[in-house]
């Protein structure tokens, strides 16, 4: 299984995993759906919604691994 990075960009995620969305969403990124939110990276969402990334990265992979 890949494993997500925060350098990736948050349409890749989508694609990976559409059910990444609503962990998202409870972290605060309410922009999902938005256009630019898709190119963004997940560092740089992440940052700009005041998050650690290296945090949701480690979310992320968690739930992909459950």
């Amino acid at each position: 299984m890949a494993k997500i990075t925060k350098d990736m960009i948050i349409a890749d995620l989508v694609k990976m995993d559409e059910n990444i969305i609503p962990i998202l969403m409870r972290e605060g990124m309410h922009c999902i759906g938005c256009p630019s939110a898709q190119a963004e990276s997940l560092a740089e969402a992440a940052v700009v919604h005041g998050m650690d990334p290296d945090v949701l990265v480690a979310r992320l992979n968690n739930f992909l691994e459950a």
